[in-house]
């Protein structure tokens, strides 16, 4: 499989039209460990930032707390180092600007994609694709962010997890024609959800994150108890009521890695 930058421009112009996102210079490689790995290796090297990779196969893609993200040709992934002005504290903002500027970009197109706490992409309640964000600080800011993004377009996927072309053949809807229209959307919409963040601030971004919640509302055994998911803090928390009112001493507040969802929604 190749890769044409010119296509990728030509499907990137179009939608700078629309959205228009930032220039981002972007590397392509056929096949490497780590898209990830290869920016912060490109940054150190006298790269300068936004810069973006796509690799048409990784070897040894990671996810979320350690998990192996398979990353078989056919599906698309991509990393962009950016240079965010957010305090540490503020650091769950990028993801939840990310997830859902990428989820909102997709759903323009007709696929209905939600967001799985914190920040997997949902489709037909499999797993679409996944995002990883790495990070550098100084003086408690970020000073560099890798966001790392893999979808699942025509590739081989696990039994949770779902492509854009099954999805397609399933329902008619027309799949991405090839995988640099593909990029660009992707791209566009990491970009977009951030530029959308900083426009409309943290407590909108998280009003449209949530808004795309699969598991809003949902019931939950929580240490034998059953609760209900009530919402995401800006810090990233989810909140879960054990109660039948919103008071506060009925509200648990888990953070990522601390409770697993699944995907049987």
């Amino acid at each position: 499989m190749d890769f044409c930058l010119e296509i990728y421009q030509q499907h990137w112009e179009k939608l700078s039209q629309t959205y228009n996102p930032e220039p981002v210079k972007l590397h392509i490689f056929e096949t490497i460990p780590s898209t990830n790995r290869k920016l912060w290796e490109l940054l150190d090297s006298g790269e300068s930032t936004p810069v973006a990779a796509i690799a048409l196969q990784q070897t040894a893609g990671r996810g979320q707390w350690g998990k192996t993200w398979l990353s078989s040709e056919g599906g698309l992934y991509l990393s962009v180092i950016m240079q965010p002005n957010l305090t540490l504290n503020n650091s769950f903002h990028l993801t939840m600007a990310t997830a859902w500027g990428i989820a909102d970009i997709l759903r323009s197109y007709s696929f209905p994609v939600f967001i799985k706490w914190s920040n997997d992409l949902i489709l037909h309640q499999r797993k679409l694709g996944g995002i990883k964000i790495e990070t550098r600080s100084q003086n408690n800011v970020l000073k560099y962010a890798v966001i790392g993004v893999g979808i699942n377009w025509i590739n081989t996927v696990p039994e949770l997890g779902i492509n854009l072309q099954s999805f397609c053949q399933e329902t008619g809807l027309q799949n991405f024609s090839c995988l640099e229209h593909l990029a660009a959307v992707i791209l566009t919409g990491i970009l977009s959800g951030y530029q959308q963040y900083l426009k409309l601030g943290a407590a909108k971004i998280l009003e449209n994150y949530q808004q795309l919640l699969n598991s809003l509302g949902r019931k939950i055994n929580l240490d034998g108890k059953l609760g209900t998911i009530a919402g995401v803090t800006t810090a990233g928390q989810l909140q879960v009521n054990l109660g039948n009112s919103s008071r506060n001493d009925d509200i648990v507040y888990l953070s990522p890695g601390q409770i697993s969802l699944g995907y049987d929604y």
